[in-house]
């Protein structure tokens, strides 16, 4: 399958020392991780009648992006790390290890590029997807074999030229990317992110437990939004899940 088969149309602080990231990651200069302990609620997050326009809590990233340097030193952190010798594709050899040779993945929420530019250039057909344009200007500049698209996971859809609804083989979310959504927010992206699965798809998305987003709660959304829960480990490396743990890697599907 050639690239142009596969692109979409879209609706609507350093470290000196070597070490593999594994979606732990310094908050300084960014957003801070806030005080408050875990979401322990069993319940799925409220299926309310969504806010108007001039009343939807803004998730963190936009938030963070009222600050107009925040995207490009967010770049550049990066830029520095990988510089510097560290490594910083941990997440991008799990989902190549799980991923069949060749594969079909969507990054969901690609940031700069990163997760997604490995996998394009280890042999799989990548499409990436975020809300920050210059993220996404930067993505597609430092990783050509990928293709990235400005698209926001809680109202996102992508077409073949067919005008068929894509799946995917393999979706991702790394870099805590659950946690800087809001609260309304949470079902429809992952509902989006069903939408876009087929009955081997799976999805991969691995988060910090202490940013007010828990195992238990993450787990109901995911099967309100027609999703679930198969395998949890407590790091991109595959260790054993940890239930008073800091990090969960959830690996999902389609419920039958």
């Amino acid at each position: 399958m050639s690239m142009s088969e596969i692109l979409p149309t879209v609706e609507t602080a350093d470290r000196t020392a070597q070490r593999a990231y594994n979606g732990h990651m310094s908050d300084e200069g960014f957003i801070s991780t806030p005080d408050s302990a875990r979401t322990f609620s069993l319940a799925a997050t409220p299926k309310t009648t969504p806010p108007a326009e001039s009343e939807k809590e803004l998730n963190k990233w936009r938030q963070a992006m009222q600050d107009p340097t925040h995207s490009k030193r967010y770049a550049e952190r990066w830029e520095r790390l990988e510089a510097a010798g560290n490594d910083i594709d941990g997440e991008a050899r799990a989902i190549d290890a799980l991923a069949e040779r060749g594969a079909t993945i969507l990054d969901a929420g690609a940031g700069n590029g990163r997760v997604a530019g490995y996998l394009a250039a280890a042999g799989h057909e990548v499409i990436g997807i975020d809300l920050d344009p210059h993220l996404v200007e930067v993505a597609n500049t430092k990783y050509p074999q990928a293709h990235f698209e400005v698209a926001d996971l809680a109202d996102f859809a992508l077409y073949d030229d067919s005008g068929a609804l894509r799946t995917f083989d393999m979706i991702v979310s790394a870099g805590n990317v659950q946690t800087f959504l809001a609260d309304w927010e949470r079902i429809p992206a992952l509902s989006n992110i069903a939408k876009h699965m087929h009955d081997t798809s799976r999805f991969a998305t691995g988060f910090q437990l202490a940013r007010g987003y828990s195992n238990a709660q993450f787990s109901a959304d995911a099967e309100a939004a027609g999703l679930e829960v198969y395998q949890r480990f407590g790091t991109w490396q595959f260790d054993p899940f940890d239930e008073e743990g800091e990090f969960l890697l959830a690996i999902l599907r389609l419920k039958p």
